[in-house]
């Protein structure tokens, strides 16, 4: 593997700037289902929703009828259940070392941005769940809205025209956002590295991107099969690295000796969800204390002066205790 990287490891040594076409199979290690892996594809586990074809979850016109299959699933990928890769992290290092140029991505798991990756960064080309419109007025729902309505377990609905409101991803029967053809017509000339990664690359128009850099661009394939132009319009300088996309990321900030700035930034995702589940368990020993001192209050029924100093006594520390996971949770 790492002559195989030798020369992307040079190319980003002299400061070319890397231009991503991403994949679900770079969020599989986060426990999101990719689409078509057989047996373990998002698609191989649809059985239970009895639609007429698997990708109808994803259908407009199927929507329009069913929209309760697509929000069944939506509850399964919503953002915030899952944390970013190896891979997502590797696009955050290149950010932070000025050798990022665009981000190109197939995915509606928002893990890039969850990673740190900015938005003037990112290309989401089939959507994402960031914003929600209804698919009839586009009048805009909160998220905050949308949220509430699916954990009610019911349809988000428009308070202007009643249409069925869904967030931002692409179905199929619509088109892609303005801003992936725009992007891509100025980016299109300026890829110095294309790295394609955990995609089968059969998608249209996405697929096409790789095939359409300048014949400057280094291009890598990061999967575990070669695809799409990598096979039918293979270049003499393509590097394919056919392994499992955190593998290979991690390999290449092992040549690069980026570990301990990677390290600071996994360490810091994995403290602050730690530490939200601290401050869940000391809030949960706030009520439980607070509800003993009253149990013994109540039975008491004697030196109430007493038991109350006890109870804030109980409160000063479960507040002490409190900021300590808060200050734990901003680091």
């Amino acid at each position: 593997m790492d002559k195989t990287l030798q020369p992307l490891v040079k190319a980003l040594q002299a400061g070319k700037k890397v231009t991503f076409f991403l994949g679900a199979g770079i969020s599989t290690s986060a426990g999101i289902p990719d689409f078509r892996s057989p047996g373990t594809g998002l698609y191989s586990n649809l059985a239970k929703f009895d639609l007429p074809f698997p990708e109808a979850v994803f259908d407009i016109d199927y929507f329009r009828e069913h929209p309760r299959a697509f929000y069944t699933l939506a509850e399964e990928l919503y953002p915030g259940q899952f944390e970013p890769t190896a891979f997502h992290y590797l696009v955050r290092l290149l950010q932070d070392k000025d050798l990022l140029h665009r981000v190109y991505t197939q995915n509606i798991d928002t893990l890039e941005r969850i990673a740190g990756v900015e938005d003037k960064y990112l290309v989401e080309a089939h959507g994402s769940f960031v914003n929600n419109h209804c698919i009839d007025c586009h009048e805009e729902m909160s998220t905050e809205d949308l949220k509430s309505h699916m954990n009610e377990k019911r349809i988000p609905k428009c308070t202007e025209c009643e249409g069925y409101v869904k967030p931002d991803i692409v179905f199929f029967g619509e088109g892609l956002p303005s801003k992936f053809f725009e992007t891509w017509e100025e980016d299109e000339e300026k890829v110095e590295i294309a790295i394609v990664a955990g995609t089968s690359l059969s998608v249209y128009p996405f697929a096409s991107l790789p095939a359409e850099v300048g014949d400057d661009a280094l291009r890598v394939l990061v999967n575990s099969e070669a695809v799409g132009d990598f096979t039918a319009g293979k270049r003499k300088s393509d590097i394919l690295a056919l392994e499992d996309c955190d593998v290979v990321a991690k390999k290449l900030i092992e040549i690069l000796s980026w570990e301990e700035e990677f390290e600071k930034l996994t360490n810091v995702k994995k403290t602050k969800v730690e530490t939200k589940k601290d401050l869940k368990e000391v809030s949960e020993d706030i009520s439980r204390d607070i509800s003993e001192a009253s149990v013994k209050e109540d039975k008491s029924g004697k030196e109430e002066t007493k038991d109350a100093t006890k109870e804030n006594d109980v409160n000063d520390t479960a507040e002490s205790s409190l900021e300590e996971a808060v200050k734990k949770l901003h680091i």
